[in-house]
């Protein structure tokens, strides 16, 4: 296990309130994502849907959930809990627990790809005149995730330059459609890159548990990580940019959170290695 990085000082107090302020707030994004995708739901699958298409539309929730217990779990191992606790029944359950995540966060991504994919699907309406075609049913793309109901006031948008994407009631213009995909891209892009993340901490968990984890081990995933949270910090500044403030929040968040958690690991090995010069038998 390792110790608090300041040690048990006010400023290590502080350090440890603001790690597990900063994981409630994670927990509270799963609720903001899961209203802001009910919310777009009423616009495209209305009817029964398929497991597939279930995780197309709560992807970003899934995936958050998933992410937030799976931080929890790095937190026991790196921080929480003893090493030598975690062994048999304690560890199994660590793992499984992990794994289920770990399943979690690989079938959002495949939801994020398949929205992606969706929003690749257009047909041009060129049976659209102006908005005489104007029914209570058809949804305007605002952005990816977003619609409106198509009314009078809103559907000079498309014009007569209307796409219909995929099979749903939804129409975009061509620049909010482009401006869509790009979003799109962000979260796949995004979401395989987390992936790799659990990825190398799972091996220096795992590696650290055998004790294993050298400075040659770490020295060689630290470039790795740079590349990966370089991605992740761009995605972020993207959103931002792009106006998608929760995606942007919660992105910030995540970021911020994992600097909890690489401390801890570096500081677990350090502890470890301490130990290990002054045990005359290692």
């Amino acid at each position: 296990m390792s110790t608090v990085v300041f040690g048990p000082s006010l400023r290590g107090r502080i350090f440890t309130a603001v790690k597990y302020l900063t994981y409630l707030l994670l927990l509270g994004n799963v609720f903001l994502f899961l209203q802001e995708e009910t919310s777009s739901l009423e616009h495209t699958f209305t009817g029964a849907m398929s497991l597939s298409q279930f995780v197309q539309v709560f992807a970003a929730t899934l995936d958050t959930a998933a992410w937030v217990v799976l931080l929890l779990l790095f937190e026991l191992e790196t921080s929480v809990l003893d090493d030598e606790k975690i062994r048999g029944s304690v560890k199994f359950a660590l793992h499984g627990i992990r794994l289920l995540c770990g399943a979690a966060i690989v079938w959002a991504f495949t939801g994020y790809c398949a929205e992606l994919i969706t929003l690749y699907k257009v047909t041009p309406m060129d049976a659209w005149s102006g908005c005489t075609q104007l029914t209570n049913d058809w949804s305007l793309l605002l952005t990816l995730d977003e619609y409106e109901p198509l009314s009078a006031q809103n559907c000079s948008v498309v014009a007569d330059a209307a796409l219909r994407i995929s099979d749903f009631n939804i129409v975009a213009d061509a620049e909010t459609l482009h401006a869509s995909r790009l979003l799109a891209w962000t979260d796949v892009i995004n979401s395989a890159a987390w992936i790799l993340v659990v990825v190398v901490l799972e091996i220096e968990v795992r590696l650290q548990l055998r004790g294993s984890l050298t400075d040659a081990v770490v020295d060689g995933t630290r470039y790795l990580k740079y590349c990966v949270y370089t991605t992740l910090f761009i995605a972020a500044v993207y959103w931002g940019i792009a106006g998608k403030f929760l995606d942007f929040y919660d992105a910030s968040m995540w970021l911020f959170a994992f600097i909890f958690i690489e401390l801890n690991v570096f500081d677990w090995q350090r502890e470890t290695q301490e130990s290990q010069a002054s045990d005359p038998k290692v």
